[in-house]
């Protein structure tokens, strides 16, 4: 149970600042964001102002003591901004102390030695100036801490969901199986071993091995386009068995980008459309070439059937736009098009080759 000193945030009087602590590799995957140079500007402004106020308004005090004056608040604020600065890069609680009670010590330390060589009445003079500008320096960097501390943790906020994006996006791709292929292929492999017919062997030794390639996706982030590219040879396999004649394919992976990473499923989900939407409905079935390669300094991936092509009126579905969206989320700069190519329907997948 919290202590009547912890209700009451008293730690906080003496040494204040946030509580939150960052690892180095939090701050490296949070990013360094730029400094604001508006404040130096602001600051530089402000320097630019005090100097006819100096020089012009302060009674009883020479030009050349004026002058002093501005030169010292130029060193002030540029060893404020170099604080600022290190607060910015590392915004712990334990530094911002250690500059704040620095200061303090040391504006004490010119205090008491001025005294001592008889400035007493100057230091009682400018005592109220002191205690402002020291308030307005403590409370600047007090701030700034708290808002750097914030803008990492929205940071950090930001990445993990979009991890989590990912994730979830990659468990949906996963689920999205099609429980008819599932049931099909089942109820032909039923079929080919009652019947004894030689075919039953071989489908169920593609079907096992597509089901082991696929089943991990549900754990992927990213995955060697190897294995994506074994998952769609043993889904072919297993369509071109029940389809027969009716179905002829070509897959074709530079060794190259062999174990380049990407989203598991993107290009099953590729064959899957073309296959569904482009072999399947006609009588005389047709063929799918399945490309890999890297070229212009890109991984590019292509998917073509020479089938009936998409339907008039053709939308995107749930299947394409989800894998649309996990390709951007994964690579900003990659793209995915759809192309009618009368006959068929060509796909491509462009990834800059990092």
């Amino acid at each position: 149970m919290p202590s009547l000193l912890d209700n009451l945030h008293c730690r906080q009087w003496f040494y204040p600042g946030p509580l939150r602590v960052f690892t180095p590799e939090e701050i490296a995957k949070a990013g360094m964001q730029p400094w604001p140079v508006a404040v130096d500007s602001y600051v530089a402004l402000n320097l630019v102002t005090m100097l006819p106020a100096l020089l012009f308004t302060r009674e009883g005090t020479g030009w050349a003591t004026a002058l002093m004056w501005w030169i010292f608040w130029c060193a002030l604020a540029a060893l404020t901004l170099l604080a600022s600065r290190s607060l910015w890069r590392h915004p712990t609680r334990r530094r911002l102390n250690v500059y704040c009670y620095g200061t303090a010590l040391a504006v004490l330390v010119v205090a008491l030695g001025l005294i001592r060589h008889g400035e007493r009445d100057w230091v009682k003079r400018e005592n109220v100036t002191f205690i402002i500008a020291m308030t307005g320096v403590l409370s600047a960097w007090w701030m700034l801490t708290v808002f750097r501390v914030q803008q990492i943790e929205a940071r950090l906020r930001e990445i993990e969901d979009q991890a989590a994006t990912l994730r979830l996006s990659t468990r949906l791709a996963a689920a999205q199986i099609q429980p008819h292929f599932l049931f099909n292929t089942l109820a032909s492999l039923q079929h080919w071993v009652d019947t004894g017919d030689a075919r039953a062997a071989p489908l169920l030794r593609d079907f096992t091995a597509y089901l082991r390639a696929t089943l991990p996706m549900f754990e992927r982030e990213l995955q060697p386009l190897a294995d994506e590219m074994e998952m769609v040879r043993r889904y072919l396999a297993i369509m071109q068995a029940r389809l027969g004649a009716r179905l002829s394919f070509k897959i074709e992976v530079q060794a190259e980008v062999e174990a380049f990473m990407l989203p598991p499923g993107i290009v099953l989900t590729l064959v899957e459309n073309a296959i569904a939407h482009g072999i399947e409905p006609r009588l005389d079935g047709g063929h799918i070439d399945v490309k890999a390669d890297r070229s212009e300094n890109r991984v590019k991936i292509s998917v073509y059937d020479d089938g009936g092509g998409p339907a008039a009126g053709w939308t995107e579905g749930v299947g394409l736009s989800n894998t649309r969206r996990r390709l951007l989320n994964a690579f900003p700069d990659a793209w995915l098009e759809l192309l009618e190519t009368h006959p068929g329907c060509f796909a491509m997948i462009s990834i800059p080759a990092l």
